[in-house]
């Protein structure tokens, strides 16, 4: 079970933080102290972040449980561990590099289309996605406006990470093995395989994003972030009706990217 009560040995006797530990609770340190962890491999607990992987796919929520805990004992929702992040890239790069054999891309030409992947794909429009969900969930789904009560932007961002591993394995893992074969020839099996493939997991991404939000006990009307779910299935019959296909889309995007 998780604690319910928090004992803060920094604690004034009216139960406020002293400036000292403020301090330390702060954006800017919690972002300092992440980002010095990126270098102390020693320090990161892979095994738990293995772990939360596996969940995602398993039991999403139990990984949200785990962000509770954290916020009881460590008075923040985000990461304090870039274990998750590092796992996450090294699954980014794997992928990356078996998307390009599968291409039959050269070795310069997958090493561009890592970059492209890992610094724009992921880094960039991570951020991009983070900061918008940030600002919309404190703007508009907080119950009470108030600087106790609000969404971190480092929680956004590890929400977004959630999201887009599953998203990962399937379209940069699994797809792989049908590409060749299945997906990307002209016949309706093949883009019904991809675009499922599609569906699946950009419905995963819609769902532990939802997930994520939800776990906030001061955010209201999360459902609506499941509305995009709506779009996503009429884009998938009108793709089946007019014979688009996702995955090849991908592929030549993929292939004009390293010209």
């Amino acid at each position: 079970m998780l604690p319910t009560t928090l004992v803060n040995s920094g604690s004034q006797g009216n139960g406020v933080l002293s400036p000292r530990d403020a301090a330390r609770h702060t954006a800017g340190a919690k972002r300092y102290k992440y980002l010095r962890r990126l270098f102390h491999f020693r320090q990161m607990d892979f095994e738990f972040a293995l772990w939360q992987m596996l969940y995602l796919f398993t039991s999403p929520q139990r990984v949200y449980r785990n962000f509770h805990y954290r916020k009881q004992t460590k008075d923040q929702w985000a990461r304090d561990d870039p274990a998750f992040l590092v796992l996450l890239s090294i699954w980014l790069c794997v992928s990356t590099v078996g998307f390009g054999f599968v291409l039959d891309m050269g070795f310069f030409e997958t090493i561009k289309l890592l970059l492209w992947v890992v610094f724009i794909d992921c880094v960039g429009v991570g951020l991009l996605i983070a900061t918008l969900m940030w600002f919309i969930s404190n703007k508009y789904l907080v119950k009470q406006q108030n600087r106790d009560y609000d969404v971190e932007w480092g929680y956004a961002f590890d929400v977004h990470l959630n999201a887009f591993y599953p998203l990962l394995v399937i379209l940069h893992f699994i797809q792989l093995f049908f590409i060749n074969y299945v997906i990307i020839s002209d016949s309706v099996i093949g883009y019904f395989v991809g675009n499922t493939l599609w569906l699946i997991a950009i419905g995963y991404y819609i769902y532990v994003t939802f997930l994520g939000y939800s776990a906030l006990p001061f955010l209201k009307n999360t459902a609506i972030l499941l509305y995009p779910f709506a779009l996503l299935i009429v884009l998938y019959l009108i793709s089946l009706a007019c014979g688009w296909n996702f995955t090849k889309m991908l592929c030549s995007f993929y292939k004009y990217r390293v010209k």
